[in-house]
This record gives C-alpha cells, structure tokens and sequence, in this order.
C-alpha cells in the first residue's frame, strides 16, 4: 500500500520510532540495536496535574535470542491494518492498537523456541523539577507560583502476573487558573478536570509469570506468546476505582477470540482508507515528487487518525508522537513538547479543515466537544469581564477554557480582569468566528442534526451575541471594531479583516439554516447585525484595489501572517467562480508575506484562487521538505513553528492537494481547478457538501473515470480542464 514503510536496519532511539494508533492510544516503536523492541505508549487525555499531555510509560519486548542475532532484519509498518511488524530470520513479533479497543497488543511468533520478557521500562522514577528551558513543555506557567515539577510512575507492585503503574493527579492548577483570572466565582459551577484524573496501564499476556515488579517473562522458551496492554485514564474519587476499573477492562478484551478482534481491528482500517484518498502520479520524471506527495498524504490521514478519536482534539504540536528528538538546547524527553498542554485555534484549526473531504466526520467530534464544554465558563467569562451577554474564546487556552496564565499576565497591578498582558492574543477573538465556519461546513457536508442543535447553534449564538454587544456603531451606524488586532501580526488595529470578512461569511449562511432550526430572535438579531456589518477593508496597490488586513493599524508588523487574505480562506467570499476573483488575486501577488511550510496557508488560498503553479509549487516543497527535521520516519515534520511531528505542515498541504482537485461553489462542484493536469495524473476519492462523494481518475490530461454519488449531483460537477478553466476564471 501507497505510504507502508520497510526498514532493514534497527535504530538508536524513539528518534527512529514508527508511529501506531487507534485515534485514543498512540506509540513510537522502534528497535534497538541489541533487538530489544521499545515503545513510548500516549493516550489523548493522559493530562497531569500541570496541564500537560503526557506519555502513559515505556516498554521494552526482549526475544533471547534477540531478535538482531539471526542475520535478517526487517520492521515494517502496515498502514493498511496499523500494524508494524518486525522480523528477523528466527522471529516475528506484530504490534498493534486495537481499533475498537483501549488496548496494545504485541503477538511474536518464533521458529525456535525463545524466552520472552516485557517490562515497563521508567524513566519518571523520582520528582523532578522541570528546568527553566524545559519549562516550555508547562507553557501558560513559567515565570509564576506555581511549582513545575514532573512526577514518577506509581507502580502497583503486588499485582499478581500483571505489571500495573499509573499516575495520579493529587493537585491540579485548574482552581487557580480561575483565580487569577477573575472567575474564581465559577469554580462552584463547575468541576476540576484534573484533580484525581489518574492514568496508566496494565501489562499481561497468558503464559507469562512475574519476574519482578516491572517485568513479565515466559515460564519457559516458547514458539509463540502474545501480550496486551490496557491503557486507561478516568477520573475517579478514589484510586482503588481506577484499579478496579483498568482491571475490568483488561479482563473483558481477554475474554474476545483473539482472531476476531484482529479481524475487526482490520476491517476498521479498510474502511478507513476505502473512504477518501489522492494518488498523483508524475507524467514524466520528475525526481519521485509525485510519489512522495501520495506517501506523505496517506501518512499525514493515518497520523491524525491514530491520535483523533479521543475525548480532546490532537494536539498540533506532536500529536500523542512526542519523542526524544535530541534537538539542541532542547534535548528533553518525551513528555516535552514546545508550546506545552494548551491549545492555539490558529493550528488546532488546520487539522480540521482537512478531514472534511476525507470524510472523517467521527474525527471532528472532539473539537467541537472540547470547545461546546467550555462554552459556559466563555459567557461567564464575558459578563464577568465586559458586562455582557455573549461568549469569546481566546487564541491560546487550556481544555477546560482559561486563558494560559503566562499569557493572563501573572502580574495584575493596576490591571482589571479584562486586561491581557500577552499583545499576540490580547484581542485576538477570531476562533469563535472559524469554528463556526468550520461546524457549518461539516453540517453543510453531513446534515447531522444533532451537531446543528447541540453544537453549532449554541456556539454561534454566543459568538455572535457577542460581536453585536462588544462593539459600538460608528458615525454611519456601522460597528467599529476597536480595540482590535488583526491576528497576532497588526496589534493595534481597526475593522480588521478576518472578523469582518467571518461575519459577512457567516450571517447569510447561518440565516439559510433549515428554518425550523432557528428561533424567530436568531432570524430578528443576526439580521440586525448583518445590518450594521462595515464594508471590508479594501486599498489601493499598482493603482489597482487590493484587500487590507485591517481599515487601520500600526506601521510595523509583529509577525508574518497574511489577514487581508482571510476573505479567501477560512471565510471563502472570493475565490474561483466567486465575484472579483481578480482583486483576491491581486491582494495574494502583493501580499506581505509570502512563503509555506508550518501553518502558513497560502498554498490553500492560491489553490481557492486558481494560481495552479503557486499551489503546486507549496504543496510539493510542503510534502518532500526535509530540512533539519530530527526523525527518521519522514512524516514525521518538524519541528517548524510547533514540535515534531507538526500537524500544521501536514494539514496545510493535505487541504491544499484537496482543494486543487475540488471546490465547492454554492451548488457547483468545480473538478481540477488548480490542478496541473499537465504534470501530474491522479485517482481520487473525496467527499462534499450534500453527501457528496465524488472519485475519478484523470491521465494524460483526460477525465477518464468519474463517479459522483449521489447520481443527481454530476450535473453540478464542471470539469476545469483546458478552456473551461479559462472560462471560470474569466
């Protein structure tokens, strides 16, 4: 299968890990030079009493004789079952991560009799304080109180043929992130989320005695062993629960036909990837670009499916993937990842916008929880701070919903609670705005009832209640958006354009929702506010207009991003077959600055805008970038602007290989608007708004294959190919 990966030679460290998943459970695998197999095991809500996302522990697998003795090596990683196997001339050992179950399983099979041993391989085996430099791995708490210290594994040493460790939460920084921040007041309306959670696993496997507290060993040499690990994390009052609960679960896999769970382990991952997929092939030589566009695509859809189907959205800034990298000045361990436990919507948000022409609708869940949970603590942080209704959601926060202390500002003399110290997301408010756009893409793709009701609505309520009170009417009645920032570039800014160009976005789209959805005061106040919306900020360049990121700011921008092109993408108001395309095309020549890689999305807007060799060019220095990136599996990117792997380097070229091949406009479904058809043949599956499926194959410059599902929606697809794409681009 296009993406699976054969090494032939062992390596050194988790630097040389492969990468294996369920969605909730995750590990590194690799082989040390000696064969022992090691893995660093992670779990989507492993957050410890800082904040931060941790690894659940590390395993070691040893075969005497070992597995590197025996001439022959070979590990591979399946990508169509999410397995990894790994061989030599004497012995086979599988490893994989039970798609439907909290659990890792590792099955070796020998042609000679061998020993066996497993163990739980600490490192966390003391309190530690976490240093200065390393203090970016607990960011939103440097520089503060509180006392930044990892904590050891607490391993159960009386368990009888198991080995059991854990971690458990004894204090938390929830409480006094409330505090500082003026909600202390909410505390009684809510719970900590971290006090008590506890996380860890649970090692057995039949055949297998205890040979001290952290190893199992077979009672003798065998052909053939096989052993799991469950994995849990809940928050229970007491630690007794926890055990009892982990202890339940390994025993209910225990009781399934092994055959049976890898049968439907496998059956997961077929559909999976029979669900969307884009294979370019080069047309004529052209050094494997190609071909590695199709491999890092499939990587990148197979690394955020390992991490994605958890309770918290995947973490842009390693995923559950975090490992020693042995980067200079931060050659720290696995649980180090830069930019710490929070969540930054600028690169969370990347990752989402690429599943929806994948249809991986299930993987969307856990963004729109993470931030429909927090909307309360939201509102009440809006009336508490700025006396009214409505709710913002700031650029940096933890899970629960507060701002990252640090960021707060730990010093608050002569500052009200309102007052944010950082100037990067001091205003920076547009999430509220793109996750919005975001659920009504998905709505517009799935027609879910329930995220309409229970998701979307609510969220786009408070967003836009906010907007309509936060802000007052200039002379001309209009709303004046200021203070404001446009991004983390302009700082000091009026009518900035990536607000004003979601709610111009927005408010006709959430006014066309199904009718019998809306409350007759959503149709009363967002057409009130569509009244009141200033005109995009617009200038002149080469004598010739030209979007603006903002109507007014300062002279010298704070970092590179591009605002005024923020009406391209996320809010597509220009674009191919959209009105004034030569005006966005304009604004993107002249834009600032120019540039890809990380979470930089111009190969996004130029693909929107039908600047085909910009697109091609982006996309195919995105996917086969290596420069100064520390592992050796090659989709692991970074670290860039995140941490390795960076999701943001991957999304970013995923949505915009997506978005060259198709784009939906109001009913029409334009095919190959970016594509370069002369360079590049391609099969595809991709998925559309209206439960749209459409897949085809185009070689030598010909449409040879298409299927669009359902039937009545081929006659909205045109075909952008040759004179035609003169035609919508005219």
């Amino acid at each position: 299968m296009i993406g699976d990966v054969i090494w032939s030679t062992p390596g050194q460290s988790s630097a040389d890990s492969l990468p294996l998943g369920n969605g909730d459970i995750a590990a590194n695998v690799w082989t040390e030079p000696n064969g022992d197999i090691v893995l660093y095991l992670a779990k989507n809500d492993a957050w410890d009493h800082l904040g931060r996302l941790i690894k659940i522990g590390r395993l070691r697998l040893r075969l005497t004789p070992g597995l590197t003795t025996g001439g022959k090596f070979e590990q591979k990683l399946s990508l169509h079952d999410a397995s990894i196997v790994i061989s030599s001339a004497a012995a086979t050992v599988r490893l994989w991560i039970d798609a439907h179950w909290p659990r890792l399983v590792i099955e070796v099979s020998s042609a000679t009799p061998c020993v066996v041993s497993a163990s739980l391989d600490p490192w966390r085996t003391a309190p530690r304080e976490i240093g200065v430099k390393e203090a970016h791995a607990a960011c939103g708490l440097e520089g503060g109180p509180v006392e930044l210290t990892a904590l050891p594994d607490q391993i159960v040493a009386a368990e009888p043929n198991a080995v059991l460790w854990y971690q458990r939460n004894e204090s938390s920084v929830w409480a006094m992130t409330l505090d500082q921040q003026g909600l202390g007041d909410f505390k009684a309306k809510s719970s900590d989320p971290l006090l008590h959670r506890t996380f860890g696993g649970f090692l057995a496997g039949a055949g297998f005695r205890k040979a001290d507290d952290c190893t199992l060993v077979t009672a003798a040499a065998t052909t053939s062993a096989a052993l799991t690990v469950t994995v849990h994390a809940a928050q229970t009052a007491t630690l007794a629960q926890w055990l009892e609960q982990i202890r339940a679960a390994s025993a209910a896999s225990a009781t399934a036909a092994p055959a049976e769970l890898w049968r439907d382990h496998q059956q997961w991952w077929q559909d999976f990837w029979a669900r969307s997929y884009i294979r370019p092939v080069a047309r004529a030589p052209d050094w494997d670009q190609a071909a590695m566009i199709a491999q890092q695509s499939a990587w990148q859809r197979f690394l955020v499916a390992c991490c994605g189907r958890g309770l918290y959205p995947v973490k842009f800034n390693g995923g559950l993937f975090t490992a020693d990298w042995g980067l200079k000045d931060e050659a720290f361990d696995a649980d180090y990842r830069r930019w710490g436990g929070g969540y930054w919507f600028q690169n969370t948000r990347l990752i989402y916008w690429a599943l929806l022409a994948n249809g991986d609708y299930e993987l969307m869940r856990p963004l729109f929880r993470m931030y429909r949970d927090m909307l309360p603590l939201a509102e009440h942080r809006t009336q508490t701070w700025h006396g009214h209704g409505g709710a913002f959601f700031p650029e940096t926060l933890y899970f629960w919903g507060t701002h990252l202390p640090s960021n707060y500002g730990w010093d608050r003399t002569g500052k009200q609670p309102r007052d944010i110290e950082n100037r990067y997301i001091r205003y920076y408010w547009t999430s509220g705005l793109e996750l919005v756009a975001l659920m009504l893409e998905t709505h517009a793709h799935t027609g879910d009832a329930a995220l309409l009701e229970d998701e979307l609505l609510p969220i786009a309520r408070a967003v836009l209640t906010f907007c309509a009170l936060h802000y007052p009417n200039d002379a001309a009645g209009k709303l004046h958006f200021a203070p404001a920032q446009a991004l983390e570039t302009w700082w000091e800014a009026e009518n900035p354009m990536p607000e004003i160009a979601a709610l111009h976005y927005l408010l006709p789209r959430l006014l066309a929702l199904p009718a019998n959805s809306l409350r007759p005061a959503d149709r009363e106040t967002w057409n009130a506010l569509l009244a009141r919306l200033p005109a995009l900020p617009m200038g002149q360049s080469g004598g010739r207009l030209k979007l603006l990121g903002a109507a007014k700011h300062e002279a010298v921008p704070n970092n590179t991003e591009n605002p005024e092109l923020y009406a391209v993408f996320p809010f597509k108001l220009y674009g191919l077959g959209r009105p004034d395309l030569e005006v966005a095309q304009w604004t993107f020549t002249r834009r600032m600055f120019p540039d890809t890689g990380g979470w930089r999305q111009d190969a996004v807007q130029a693909a929107l805008l039908g600047l085909t060799e910009t697109a091609a060019f982006y996309v195919s220095k995105n996917y086969n970038e290596r420069a100064n990136f520390p592992a050796t599996f090659k989709g692991f990117w970074g670290p860039n602007y995140d941490w390795v792997p960076d999701y943001d380097h991957g999304s970013v070229s995923q949505l915009a290989l997506q978005t060259m091949l198709v784009q939906s406009v109001g009913d029409k479904i334009l095919l190959f608007p970016a594509w370069p058809a002369e360079r590049w043949d391609v099969t595809f599956k991709l998925h559309l708004p209206r439960q749209t499926v459409i897949e085809g194959e185009l070689k030598d410059g010909q449409l040879i294959h298409l299927a669009v599902t359902p039937e009545e929606r081929r006659s909205d697809v045109v075909v952008l190919l040759g004179e035609n794409r003169a035609t919508i681009q005219a």
